[in-house]
């Protein structure tokens, strides 16, 4: 099969970032630094920085300091909802997270993607959306677009391409229902 595939082509000409790309590089920096080598208990800290730089982040919230924020004016995160070591917010679109969730170590919210059958890799986003009490296991993968409502659970290592309900677990990849998170709570 012949290659028509150009990425030389391939341009963001209908995306914004949201900031200006010195605003993007100060984040870069910071989030390189003093967000980085903050100690383990700073989760004040990292708040101020994050909402410095435009994310809503409610009270009691923990931001580990491996945790990254691709554009964190495009983040929320409500009231002590925790987000581990290394998790990947990768917020080209909206991400919002509710209060007392759990983004758990290394998993990986991806707001992006292309356009598969382009030869240009056209760019494509979408939000993703954690209602109230849900938690993301280690390791997880959540796809552009996906919601995963109240109180919805990602097993570990999943990956996740389409919705969660409230109060459901799904697993494996791609992640699929498994059970009710409180089976006497139905």
């Amino acid at each position: 099969m012949k290659n028509i595939v150009r990425l030389d082509l391939y341009n963001q000409d209908g995306y914004s970032r949201g900031r200006s790309g010195i605003v993007v590089l100060l984040w870069w920096l910071v989030q390189g630094s003093l967000f980085r080598f903050s100690l383990h208990n700073m989760y004040g800290w990292r708040r101020f920085l994050l909402k410095l730089f435009g994310a809503r982040i409610g009270a009691g919230a923990r931001v580990r300091s491996t945790a990254r924020f691709t554009y964190p004016w495009k983040v929320s995160i409500g009231e002590h909802s925790w987000v581990g070591d290394y998790a990947e917010f990768y917020s080209l679109d909206r991400i919002e997270v509710g209060a007392h969730c759990v983004v758990s170590q290394q998993a990986y919210l991806c707001t992006g993607s292309h356009r598969m059958d382009d030869p240009n890799f056209g760019l494509i986003t979408k939000p993703i959306v954690l209602k109230d009490g849900a938690w993301v296991a280690s390791r997880s993968f959540v796809y552009p677009g996906v919601t995963i409502h109240e109180m919805g659970v990602v097993g570990a290592c999943s990956t996740v391409t389409k919705d969660v309900g409230a109060g459901e677990v799904h697993i494996g990849s791609p992640a699929r229902f498994k059970k009710y998170r409180f089976e006497d709570k139905r």
